[in-house]
């Protein structure tokens, strides 16, 4: 088999008929929340994204071809070999997408993501124009090591990245038990918010189970509705912004630094890293939230 169809551009004009049909419902129902400039700016990077992709497209393949000529198995293209290769594959992105937030490098191009302060399916949309100069794709590179064919990975890819799509939206409230296993809208609203609370939870690409076994899994809580957006927002629509501000901001801080470790620091600690320890990171933010929540609790308690 020589190659597979492309799940993702097949998917493309439902994505934008999604849109128009969710913004048709936010209108009549009020639950779904749509600015023009900010969808603009989704859509915007979203096309942007897919120019990128296709002029690096050759340094990832290329990548992919050369681990696998060094397979330890060789596997055909049978059912359980897509299933299999969906399952660990989802989980690939599930360590990146954990990287993502957690090492600076890797958030300065994911931080794209994450720049919108709404929720809607044309969030969705809103992707890195850097994933590759960031190297991303090597987090995927131990499925052709593996034996899976290059055409396979990229297939079920594109299969987890058209899934993703439709958890991006307010209109849907919760999907009872395949909450359980599947990434859902409600479980990827968590993944958006800014609130303390949130901060840090479901990775998850299609699969839930990956937060569940490894402790980063945050239920959606209705008393704590998800403020969208970054911890630190760019009140800006323009897309070079968007696409650079972080990479721009690490650079700064590069040039700034006293030291190789605070240059190491800067790139590889979690965003909101610094030398001193006087900005804040999400340990920080959430540390905070737990002393503050601890506070008003004894606060609240009756006295003997």
């Amino acid at each position: 088999m020589d190659s597979l169809a492309n799940p993702t551009e097949l998917a493309t004009p439902f994505f934008v008929a999604l849109i128009i049909l969710e913004m048709i419902y936010g209108r009549i129902s009020g639950r779904t929340h749509f600015e023009p400039r900010d969808t603009a700016t989704s859509m915007f990077m979203g096309f942007g994204s897919v120019i990128a992709g296709a002029a690096t497209a050759g340094m990832v393949v290329a990548s992919a071809v050369y681990v696998y000529q060094y397979r330890v198995f060789n596997i055909d293209f049978v059912w359980w070999a897509f299933v299999l290769c969906f399952v660990l594959d989802d989980l690939a992105y599930y360590v990146f997408h954990r990287a993502g937030h957690r090492i600076r490098w890797f958030w300065a191009s994911h931080v794209i993501h994450h720049t919108s302060r709404h929720y809607n399916l044309s969030t969705a949309l809103r992707q890195t124009w850097t994933g590759t100069i960031a190297l991303a794709f090597i987090f995927r590179l131990p499925l052709f090591f593996i034996g899976f064919p290059p055409e396979m990975v990229f297939f079920v890819v594109g299969l987890n990245l058209v899934y993703q799509f439709w958890i991006h939206t307010e209109a849907i409230d919760t999907l009872g038990p395949f909450e359980w296993i599947l990434n859902t809208p409600s479980h990827h609203r968590v993944h958006h918010a800014t609130n303390p609370k949130y901060l840090d939870s479901n990775y998850a690409g299609a699969l839930i189970i990956w937060d569940r076994l490894f402790g980063t899994f945050v239920p959606e809580d209705k008393n704590e509705p998800c403020q969208y957006g970054v911890v630190y927002n760019i009140a800006t629509y323009n897309p070079l912004r968007v696409a650079f501000h972080e990479w721009g901001a690490m650079v700064r801080d590069i040039i700034s630094a006293q030291s190789i470790r605070d240059v190491l620091g800067y790139i590889f600690a979690p965003p909101g890293w610094s030398p001193d320890g006087s900005r804040m990171t999400t340990d920080k933010i959430k540390e905070k939230w737990r002393k503050d929540l601890k506070q008003g609790m004894k606060e609240v308690e009756p006295a003997e």
